[in-house]
């Protein structure tokens, strides 16, 4: 794209300040330029930027850029890069001019979840791998596009649901699969968070930091919106819960665990999805619900998750994350541990460890080299974000969902298959 005067000016002047901050570069990729690996981090909010001092942590491995379209934001997340690296990256504020960029092997995708789809399919396209984020899309065409694109474009797309590199989950679904519990039909997750009340949505004009017509990006356009109760993030991360761009706790969280319960169980699609809950606890300007309850029926297997968005769990109360039930014994996982019981409730076997953040980037970055597969190939993610977003679609239509045995869709509901996808900004409709 082209770009005016004005902001490559600001740009320029914004990448100097940063690299000024860095007086001694420290050993890193630079030493081995034939095997380094040129990352780009796209969406520098708190997990953004966690994911950029990550990956420039990693041997053979350099965050050259870093986009983001809140100017705050993208300062913070340069600097923080050039803390770990000891040099700041280039800072940008549309993710097109990444994708022009021949230098760069990677992009990180940490945006809101609507631009989770669009900016892989894109990525791939252009001849990048992906590390994307959770969850895989906004709504299951996109994910069928993105797993069309990687393979049409031989790309590695590794999806950031981190469990799967975890050294001790992978020993615990060794574990249930291994039959050590017996024959296991029901997996339970679940999810607490005691998230404070909206208030009141206000309508206005964006900061002059932000570039909300970019933000929005592939979604059609809606009017600028903040809640003055939540003075830390009035307009950042409470997109979660409205639909136009956000998939609500289901898919911001709820992916984590039952993507493990469906790993460990070896299951797929499921027949029927029943979702139900509300806004119980808050009566505010949300649109997604605070409390609910989502089974997805396997036939002769099903998980079920729970999710409260007001509420602390108690220590004393579901001492595990997710939890796995077999004829034999019980296995219930948290952190990056678990604890197996025998059907008496005795202890038989536990460990500790990492949930595998560090893990999953050297396992992606190891397929990029062609060193090894992938935990979470983009095919897998996207399997386990799907179960999310039925979740989703029987929530907002109020029914059960059946699946076509052979297609894998919504059978029978044409209301349901409507939200299979979206409606697109002129011109940015993903295409592959």
């Amino acid at each position: 794209m082209p770009l005016d005067r004005r902001r490559f000016l600001q740009e320029t002047a914004a990448g100097l300040s940063l690299a000024s901050l860095g007086s001694v570069r420290r050993a890193n990729a630079a030493d081995s330029p034939a095997n380094r690996i040129h990352v780009a981090v796209i969406g520098n909010g708190g997990r953004g930027t966690e994911l950029a001092k990550r990956f420039s942590s990693m041997p053979d491995t350099v965050v050259t850029t870093v986009c983001d379209v809140d100017q705050m934001r993208v300062a913070k997340a340069a600097s923080a890069v050039n803390e770990v690296a000891g040099t700041a990256p280039q800072t940008v504020d549309d993710l097109r001019r990444i994708l022009d960029d021949k230098s760069i092997d990677v992009i990180v995708v940490a945006t809101p979840d609507h631009w989770h789809g669009p900016a892989t399919i894109l990525g791939c396209t252009s001849g990048k791998h992906v590390y994307c984020e959770k969850p895989a899309c906004h709504n299951p065409r996109e994910g069928e596009l993105m797993i069309e694109a990687a393979q049409k474009h031989d790309r590695v797309v590794q999806l950031g649901t981190q469990r799967r590199s975890s050294p001790g989950i992978r020993e615990a679904i060794e574990k249930v699969q291994s039959g050590a519990i017996g024959d296991v039909h029901l997996a339970r997750c679940w999810y607490n968070s005691p998230r404070p009340a909206l208030g009141k949505m206000q309508l206005g004009a964006p900061p002059a930091t932000l570039d909300y017509a970019l933000w929005q990006g592939p979604a059609p356009e809606r009017p600028y919106r903040e809640f003055p109760a939540m003075a830390k993030e009035p307009f950042h991360y409470n997109w979660h819960w409205f639909w136009h761009w956000g998939t609500a706790e289901l898919g911001n969280n709820g992916v984590h665990t039952i993507d493990v319960c469906r790993w460990g169980l070896g299951v797929e699609n499921p027949t029927r999805i029943t979702c139900s809950g509300g806004r119980y606890a808050y009566k505010d300007d949300q649109e997604t619900p605070d409390t609910t309850m989502v089974t997805f029926d396997f036939g002769d297997k099903a998980i079920v998750w729970e999710g409260e968005s007001w509420q602390q769990r108690p220590s004393n109360e579901r001492e595990y994350e997710m939890a796995f039930y077999g004829t034999e014994g019980t296995l219930g996982i948290s952190g990056g541990g678990y604890k197996l019981f025998d059907k008496k409730g005795q202890l038989v076997s536990k460990t500790s460890g990492s949930v595998g953040d560090i893990e999953h980037i050297k396992n992606f970055l190891a397929a990029v080299r062609g060193q090894e597969k992938l935990n979470q190939p983009i095919e897998s993610g996207y399997q386990s974000t799907l179960l999310c977003l039925l979740g989703n679609i029987s929530y907002r239509t109020g029914r059960t969902l059946t699946l076509d045995p052979q297609t894998h869709k919504i059978a029978g509901d044409a209301e349901a298959m409507h939200l299979w996808s979206r409606e697109y900004r002129p011109g940015w409709e993903p295409k592959v």
